[in-house]
């Protein structure tokens, strides 16, 4: 065989693994409600023992819950009351928040003797990738010890869609979900478009058109939220929504509040180190590294009252941004002492929320390798230990109309 030949070959079998990339990838992110879910199971990686941040943010949002629940109407005549945790993961967070809100419920029928006692039905949604036997194995043992109040069930699907009949419910909880987006741009997975988003695997300082793809992803999906629950919440019915945000002092393409989160946020400098890692050691070309792009967007107060505003189906009671730490002072002057551990937890953090759509991207192998890298850079960046990372957060409290 001539060498022109040699050369024709290996420039189509180039380009054939590039497209094999290039399919592989875009079927991911398009079928991403396949995919997305936090990484069930109780091991070190398992979202269920990594989930320090979420239960900051319930225990945040805890006092605000209960006295949403204070002001709601009581329904006259309902034989149940339903109730639905959408996004609801597979950790203790779900069902300790499930047990508030009942017993909070029961709290205020029980002071009002015009009502009789109903009873509670609860409703645990989340993707259908998400792992409901972790979630129900974890029920059985909390009714065990709580003498679990209510009747369960699980309902797969995207909040982004119907998933229950019209009417249906009288509370609707979100906690830490909705910053989920329910696919990538697809501007962000064309490599001729502005916002091909090179080099970066999120878009906090990403190009203004990378950003702009998911601000307006961002806001179509909350919009359909918003729709689909004006529609299954009854008149008088309450939707908390608990949701990673940013303050309305920042742009869009700054999705986190301050430098030193910026630099220490697991979606930001580590994870693009990694990347970067594997690209330099030939491990993956640049196509696979710019074509993953995590689906995540920070919206403002702004941006969420606008999307009311355009609904129409909700009178807003609450809406307000709340920055929390990453994790307490005494655990960051343990991981100062042992900057290995730390680089192993936030691994593990990593691990428990991306791990399912590293892996359709990468394959098992490659995906072990990445974060390793993180870890290992992670452990190594003793600046960064000593720098205090904060999450926004925004409590939406709003009452169908």
């Amino acid at each position: 065989m001539d060498s022109t030949r040699l050369v024709c070959v290996a420039a189509k079998k180039e380009d054939m693994e590039h497209t094999y990339t290039s399919n592989r990838c875009r079927t991911w992110t398009r079928e991403l409600h396949r995919i997305l879910c936090m990484q069930g199971g109780d091991h070190d990686g398992s979202y269920a023992r990594n989930s320090e941040a979420p239960a900051s943010a319930l225990a945040l949002c805890k006092p605000m819950l209960v006295e949403a629940i204070s002001s709601m109407k009581l329904f006259q005549g309902e034989p149940s009351i339903r109730i639905a945790d959408l996004g609801c993961a597979t950790g203790h967070n779900t069902l300790s928040t499930m047990e508030l809100v009942v017993r909070s419920l029961r709290e205020r029928y029980e002071e009002d003797r015009d009502h009789h006692m109903p009873e509670f039905e609860a409703f645990f949604s989340d993707l259908p990738s998400n792992d409901f036997n972790s979630l129900f194995r974890s029920l059985a043992s909390f009714a065990d010890t709580m003498k679990r109040p209510y009747y369960a069930a699980g309902v797969p699907g995207s909040f982004y869609q119907r998933l229950f009949s019209r009417g249906k419910l009288h509370m609707v909880v979100s906690l830490s979900a909705l910053h989920w987006l329910s696919q990538i741009p697809d501007a962000v997975l064309d490599k001729q478009s502005p916002s091909w988003n090179k080099g970066r695997a999120w878009i906090d300082g990403a190009r203004k058109e990378v950003v702009e793809a998911y601000a307006k992803q961002s806001g179509e999906d909350l919009k359909a939220f918003l729709q689909c629950r004006k529609e299954e919440i009854v008149e008088g019915g309450m939707l908390f929504i608990l949701m990673a945000g940013r303050p309305d002092s920042q742009q869009p393409e700054n999705q986190l509040s301050d430098p030193d989160t910026r630099a220490k946020h697991p979606f930001t400098t580590s994870m693009d180190q990694a990347w970067e890692d594997l690209l330099n050691e030939g491990l993956i070309d640049e196509e696979t590294r710019d074509m993953f792009n995590i689906p995540a967007y920070m919206r403002s107060t702004e941006e969420i009252k606008k999307a009311f505003d355009r609904c129409t189906g909700f009178e807003i009671q609450q809406l307000e941004f709340f920055r929390i730490s990453e994790h307490s002072k005494e655990k960051q002057e343990e991981w100062i002492r042992d900057p290995v551990s730390y680089g192993r937890a936030k691994a593990n953090l990593v691990r428990a929320t991306l791990k399912p759509i590293v892996e359709a991207h990468l394959g098992q192998i490659l995906s072990e390798e990445l974060f390793k890298r993180f870890e290992k850079r992670v452990a190594e960046d003793i600046a960064m230990l000593h720098k205090t990372c904060f999450y926004g957060v925004i409590v939406v409290r709003a009452i169908r109309k």
